[in-house]
C-alpha cells in the first residue's frame, strides 16, 4: 500500500507514525509545503516571550528522524497544488526549485492545516505587519524584535494566539495594544465572563481597544499608523491575529466535497467524498460533540487524534472520530482560562432551553495559605440537566477542573452526576467537596426548583418604582463600599429579626458578593412565603460588568452595560 500524506505537522505527522506502527510494509511518504515538520506550533508564542530559549525545543521529529525511526520519506518545502482523483495522483510543487512532479498513491491523507486570514485592509503589504503560524513566522518576529528592539505593537484579534501574543511580547518588553473587532476576547467565552480577563489584562499594562475594527494602516521609515475606528494609533509594528481558515484552495478543483467554509467534508471515519482519500486537522470539518452539528473547530488534540483514527483505518481497524467539544486553555500571564463545549450564544443559536449558574470558589482548602478563587460558569440543560458547556477564569487549579467538567460532558453526566463525582481530595488541593461538587450542588438546586435566580441581564427589565425589594444580605461594610441602586442592606445573619422591614406583598430580589450568602437568605425567606430570588455570580459579577460599562461607554448605574446594547 502506497499512501501520500499532504502536510506533515499534527494530523499528518500522526497519521504517518501509527500507519508505520501498524504497518510495516507500507510505502509512505509525507509532503510538508514547509520547512519544518512535526513541530509545536502551540509553543510559538513563548519562543517569542522567551519563555522557551532554545528553537530546536519546538521540533519534535525532522525529515532524518522521521526517515531513521519510522522510515517515512519526508519532503519539506513541497507543497501539493492538485490532486486527481480519477487517476490517483497529486501534482507536487517543489518550492526551492519551482519544479513540479506526478506522485501517485493507493491512498491518499490531507492534513493541509489552515492558513491566516489576512483581511485586504490598505496597507497590508507593510513590512512592519507579521502573522504567526509556523515556524518561519515566529523567527522573523523574533529577529525583528532583536533587530529594531521595536517599543510598541497593535495585536490585531483577541483570539487565542493574540491574548498569548499580548503576553508574551509584553514579557519581550513592548507596550501592547489588542484591537478586537467584538465586545470580547477570546471568543468561546461568554462576554461576563470575558469581562474578568479585561480587566486582568488591563492591570498588566495591554490596552484593549474593543468592538473596533482596524480599517488600514499606512507606513512611514519604522513606524505603522493603524486606524481604528476612525482614530490613528502609531505603532512600531502589527501582528495580524483575526483567526484561520481551512488551507483548502488545492483542493477545490479536485471535486471532494467542501463545506461553505471551504473545510473538506469527511464521514466520521475521516473518509472524504472519495473512497480513496481522507482527511484530518484543520482542514476539516467537524461534528459539534454537544448539538451534532457541522462545525468548524481547528485545535491541536483533534488533529493528532483523527491522524491516528485514520491510520487504523488504514489497516482495517475500524476508529471513529465521534466530534469535538471545543475543550481548549489558555495561559495569560498568571491567569487561566479555560473553555468546553457551548457558549451562550452558541446554545441560543441551537434553539437550546438552557440555564446557567456561577461558581467562585478556592481551588484548595480556605484555611490552606496560598489559595486562589476562580469564576466557574456552568451551561446546561433545563430540565435534563445535561451539561452544554463550561467556563472557567482564575489562577490556580482551573486545568483540573476543565477537564473534569469536559469527561463529564463526553461521559454524558448531568449536573446531578456532578455532585456524586470522587475527586480525589488533600487541603493543598481541593475542599473536601470539591469545586466540581459545588458547581453540582448550585446547578441542582436550580434545576429542582429549590432555588430561583436572576441574572445581571435582568436588572435593566426589574422594575425600580419600588414595586419590589433589591436586598443586600452582606455586611455594612460591603454595603457601604458598594450596591446596586436601590437595595437595602440586611445581613444574613441577623435576617431573620429583621423580616418585619421586608414587604410580603413585593418580590425580593437578594444579592451578596458571590451568591453563597443571597442562597442562604432565599432559603429562609422562601420557606417563610416571601417570593425570593438571588442573584447569580453576586455582586461581584455586577461590578466585574458595571466595570466594564464605564470603561467602554462611560455609562454608570446598574444599567450602563446593557444601556450599551
Amino acid at each position: 500500500m502506497k499512501v501520500i500524506i499532504v502536510g506533515g505537522v499534527a494530523g499528518g505527522a500522526s497519521a504517518a507514525a501509527r500507519l508505520r506502527r501498524m504497518d510495516e510494509n507500507a510505502q509512505i511518504t509525507v509532503y510538508e509545503k514547509g520547512p519544518y515538520i512535526s513541530y509545536a506550533n502551540c509553543g510559538l508564542p513563548y519562543y517569542i516571550g522567551g519563555d522557551i530559549t532554545d528553537k530546536y525545543d519546538l521540533l519534535l521529529e525532522t525529515p532524518d528522524t522521521f526517515k531513521q525511526r519510522f522510515n517515512i520519506d519526508v519532503f519539506v518545502n513541497h507543497k501539493v497544488v492538485a490532486i486527481n482523483k480519477e487517476k490517483k495522483q497529486v501534482t507536487v510543487e517543489d518550492l526551492t526549485t519551482g519544479k513540479q512532479l506526478i506522485d501517485t498513491y493507493d491512498k491518499l491523507v490531507l492534513s493541509p492545516g489552515a492558513e491566516v486570514i489576512v483581511p485586504p485592509l490598505p496597507g497590508i503589504d507593510s513590512p512592519l505587519i507579521f502573522t504567526l503560524r509556523t515556524v518561519p513566522d515566529t523567527l522573523k518576529i523574533k529577529d525583528f524584535i532583536a533587530n529594531n528592539k521595536p517599543q510598541s505593537v497593535l495585536i490585531v484579534g483577541g483570539g487565542y494566539i493574540g491574548i498569548e501574543m499580548a503576553e508574551n511580547l509584553t514579557q519581550a518588553g513592548l507596550r501592547v495594544t489588542v484591537a478586537e473587532l467584538t465586545d470580547h476576547v477570546i471568543a468561546p467565552l461568554d462576554y461576563d465572563m470575558a469581562s474578568e480577563v479585561h480587566q486582568y489584562l488591563r492591570h498588566k499594562g495591554v490596552t484593549l481597544l474593543l468592538n473596533q475594527g482596524v480599517q488600514s494602516f499606512a507606513t512611514v521609515a519604522s513606524k505603522i499608523t493603524a486606524t481604528v475606528a476612525g482614530k490613528p494609533y502609531e505603532f512600531d509594528m502589527v501582528l495580524m491575529s483575526v483567526g484561520v481558515k481551512p488551507d483548502t484552495k488545492f483542493v477545490v478543483s479536485s471535486g471532494l466535497k467542501l463545506s461553505s467554509r471551504g473545510a473538506i467534508l469527511t464521514d466520521e471515519h475521516m473518509l472524504t467524498s472519495d473512497s480513496n482519500i481522507y482527511a484530518v486537522g484543520d482542514a476539516v470539518a467537524v461534528k459539534n460533540y454537544v448539538t451534532g452539528e457541522e462545525g468548524y473547530i481547528p485545535l491541536a488534540g483533534p488533529a493528532n487524534k483523527q491522524g491516528r483514527i485514520v491510520a487504523d483505518n488504514l489497516v482495517g481497524i475500524p476508529s471513529t472520530y465521534k466530534g469535538t467539544q471545543g475543550a481548549a486553555i489558555l495561559k495569560v500571564f498568571d491567569m487561566n482560562i479555560a473553555t468546553t463545549g457551548l457558549n451562550e450564544t452558541a446554545i441560543k443559536k441551537a434553539g437550546i432551553a438552557y440555564d446557567k449558574i456561577y461558581n467562585f470558589d478556592a481551588n484548595q482548602a480556605g484555611y490552606y495559605p496560598g489559595g486562589t478563587n476562580m469564576t466557574i460558569k456552568l451551561l446546561f440543560e433545563k430540565v435534563t440537566g445535561k451539561i452544554l458547556g463550561a467556563q472557567i477564569v482564575g489562577f490556580k487549579g482551573v486545568d483540573k477542573r476543565i477537564d473534569v467538567l469536559s469527561v463529564a460532558m463526553r461521559g454524558h453526566l448531568s449536573v446531578d452526576d456532578l455532585t456524586d463525582l470522587e475527586i480525589a481530595y488533600a487541603p493543598p488541593f481541593a475542599a473536601a467537596k470539591d469545586p466540581i461538587n459545588m458547581t453540582g450542588y448550585l446547578a441542582q438546586n436550580v434545576l429542582h426548583g429549590v432555588i430561583k435566580q436572576y441574572y445581571v441581564e435582568d436588572l435593566c427589565q426589574i422594575p425600580s418604582d419600588g414595586s419590589v425589594t433589591f436586598l443586600d444580605v452582606r455586611s455594612p461594610g460591603e454595603f457601604r463600599r458598594g450596591h446596586i441602586e436601590g437595595a437595602i442592606n440586611i445581613p444574613v445573619d441577623f435576617l431573620r429579626e429583621n423580616l418585619h422591614k421586608l414587604d410580603k406583598g413585593k418580590k425580593i430580589y437578594v444579592n451578596c458578593q458571590s451568591g453563597f450568602r443571597s442562597y442562604l437568605a432565599c432559603r429562609i425567606l422562601s420557606q417563610l412565603g416571601y417570593d425570593c430570588a438571588h442573584l447569580a455570580g453576586g455582586y461581584r459579577l455586577f461590578q466585574i460588568l458595571d466595570n466594564e460599562a464605564v470603561v467602554e461607554t462611560g455609562l454608570k448605574g446598574r444599567c450602563g452595560r446593557l444601556l450599551k446594547k
